[in-house]
């Protein structure tokens, strides 16, 4: 932890910033687990939405 004191006494604490690293491109089996994700995800969403609507 970075620690500095101005003028009048008072500490004042920075953290320490973790290394930067730049992001890869996904892979193709990644890039289909997305897709697949994806799929799922909009397959609940309608459902809850097309319960939603038969309730009301």
């Amino acid at each position: 932890m970075y620690t500095t004191v101005n003028e009048d006494g008072v500490l004042n604490n920075y953290a320490t910033e973790p290394q930067m690293y730049y992001a890869e491109y996904p892979a193709i089996w990644e890039q289909r687990k997305y897709v697949i994700q994806g799929i799922f995800a909009s397959l609940i969403v309608t459902t809850l939405a097309l319960v939603a609507v038969s309730v009301s």
